[in-house]
């Protein structure tokens, strides 16, 4: 239990380190988009990179955010019918659909590291002009859904012990 107490620290850390990376990517998204309108509109000199690197922020953001935001409970919810029902159902629902996420992002998270790893391995770069790496791109999508898919193994048994509580 300490190994693994010391395992969800650790867990915790890199999820809020990767929150603030997407709020400091999110600034960083909206400098260089408004430098790149004023350095357009203003001078007649536009740059040859922020729509690229803005498009790939925009893939960046919520897989890097998304665990942490599942952590702190900030996910749209649809919860018109689930609110009718009793509290020990609702607990039982939100397990079930918890686990259910969990083992599909697992999944989607094996397919993402299967092509990433692809990716890698044949060299591949984006067609486009700062021509990165396409491994580099993608890769933020095995990372987001494997620590998505720990909050939600982290949630279905919170929410089970608090089930079987009531």
């Amino acid at each position: 239990m300490i190994l693994l107490a010391k395992l969800l620290k650790i867990y915790d850390h890199v999820i809020n380190v990767a929150a603030v990376l997407a709020g400091i990517l999110l600034l960083f998204l909206m400098t260089s988009v408004c430098w790149e309108v004023a350095s357009r509109d203003l001078f007649g000199h536009p740059t040859s990179w922020v729509v690229e690197v803005a498009g790939y922020i925009l893939l960046y953001i919520p897989f890097l955010a998304a665990a942490w935001v599942l952590k702190e409970d900030g996910h749209v919810r649809t919860d018109l019918i689930l609110n009718l029902l009793s509290s020990k159902t609702q607990y039982l629902i939100d397990t079930i659909t918890s686990f259910v996420s969990a083992i599909v992002c697992l999944i989607l998270s094996w397919f993402a590291l299967k092509f990433t790893i692809y990716l890698y391995q044949v060299a591949y770069k984006t067609p486009t002009f700062l021509m990165v790496p396409k491994s580099i791109v993608v890769g933020v999508v095995f990372l987001g859904f494997l620590l998505l898919s720990i909050q939600f193994l982290r949630r279905t048994f919170s929410l089970l012990k608090a089930w079987k509580s009531r």
